[in-house]
């Protein structure tokens, strides 16, 4: 996903499986605070799911956040695919899961961060670790907080829209049309699908708490259905930080608007207990 001219030193890349890159961290400068890993104290793992068509540059910017601050990262990239036929997906997640349950990953403490349709990627998780809370409650306790930026979220249009805007723009009008279009002849298949995990997103097993970037003028994640999600979740008891700018870009935040992107997530890693204070991102 990042081209090697790209990484920092003492960062190495290590393909895993199709879209699957772990990125080991042993950087030695003294913002990077999680350096050792040991039995007792493994270190912490990015998982990081970005948007569909992201570019290698803008990724690179997001990871070097967490290298900053000592992670090693798991970039799993989402595929246009397993989104139109959402059994491939499935089974893209179960794959992912048996990683994260597998060496040298799996007493790892886990945080997500997901953009646009990263979010749907990681709700394939979800319904996996919902049909089988047992298997997978090892998994769940390790995932110990939750980033999730322009969640695409709202009608099935808006999900059309957002294959247009990302895959081609110049033809957004009939992608949107096309694929309201295969999404009715194909209902059972996709809409089924898409709802089933949409309430399991809902009523996620993960309690971990969670920060939420969105904005008022994003095409492809309505706003109030964002706020509707934020209040669902604090209601079932859930620690939810949200943070909402009236004018931006969809999964674009974080250049539109750096210090106060930067600044909130700092707060929030730091929350959780598993980022030295002394670190900064």
């Amino acid at each position: 996903m990042i081209a090697r001219t790209s990484l920092s030193g003492g960062i190495t890349a290590h393909r895993l499986c199709k879209n699957v890159t772990l990125y080991l961290n042993e950087l030695t400068s003294p913002d990077a605070t999680v350096q050792s890993q040991t039995p007792q104290h493994p270190k912490p793992l990015m998982l990081m799911l970005p948007w569909l068509g992201s570019r290698s540059q803008a990724v690179t910017k997001y990871c070097e956040i967490y290298f900053r601050t000592g992670f090693d990262v798991l970039v799993v990239e989402s595929e246009v695919k397993d989104f139109l036929w959402p059994r491939w997906g499935l089974e893209r997640g179960k794959t992912l899961l048996e990683l994260l349950q597998s060496e040298p990953l799996v007493t790892r403490p886990l945080l997500i961060h997901a953009f646009s349709i990263g979010g749907y990627t990681f709700a394939q998780l979800l319904v996996h670790i919902s049909q089988d809370k047992q298997l997978y409650q090892a998994v769940i306790n390790r995932i110990k907080g939750q980033v999730y930026d322009s969640l695409v979220v709202g009608s099935l249009e808006h999900m059309a829209t957002g294959l247009g805007k990302t895959l081609y723009p110049r033809w957004e009008s009939l992608i949107v049309q096309s694929s309201m279009l295969y999404f009715r002849i194909f209902k059972h298949q996709t809409v089924d699908y898409f709802n089933a995990s949409i309430d399991v997103f809902y009523n996620t097993p993960v309690k971990a708490p969670a920060l939420i970037f969105f904005c008022e003028n994003d095409p492809l994640s309505d706003a109030p259905s964002v706020e509707k999600l934020v209040e669902y979740w604090q209601n079932r008891g859930m620690d939810v930080t949200a943070k909402k700018w009236e004018v931006s870009t969809h999964a674009g935040h974080l250049r539109r608007h750096p210090q106060e992107y930067l600044s909130t997530l700092n707060t929030f890693l730091h929350s959780l207990l598993i980022v030295p204070l002394k670190a900064k991102i």
